[in-house]
């Protein structure tokens, strides 16, 4: 399973030159909520990796990225078909609402 880790760097090859769509989790490391979320991330990674590719995002090392994408709070969660935000979800999620929000928005 590989998650990839997302900079202002590799975004543009790791997600516009995507050809799944892609579930991002905008994260801050002194988040409870995101500490919450990561196993549950990793986990529908492993379980979905065939049909999506995920990424992680950390607010505090993309700056650029995450004002791209309007984060103004942890942890969002992004959903990109053909390039575009398809959707976003902010806050903690348990794991069949994630899955819910992924098939809402990606189908």
């Amino acid at each position: 399973m590989a998650i990839t880790s997302l900079t202002n760097e590799n975004y543009k090859q790791e997600i516009e030159q995507s050809t799944k769509n892609v579930v991002i989790d905008v994260y801050a490391s002194w988040c409870g909520p995101c500490q919450m979320m990561a196993p549950i991330f990793d986990e529908l990674a492993k379980e979905l990796e065939g049909n999506y590719k995920f990424a992680k995002l950390n607010v505090d090392e993309a700056r650029d990225l995450s004002i791209k994408f309007g984060v103004t709070s942890v942890p969002t969660f992004l959903f990109i078909k053909n390039n575009q935000v398809a959707g976003r979800e902010t806050g903690y999620m348990d794991k069949q609402d994630l899955v819910d929000a992924i098939k809402k928005y990606l189908g």
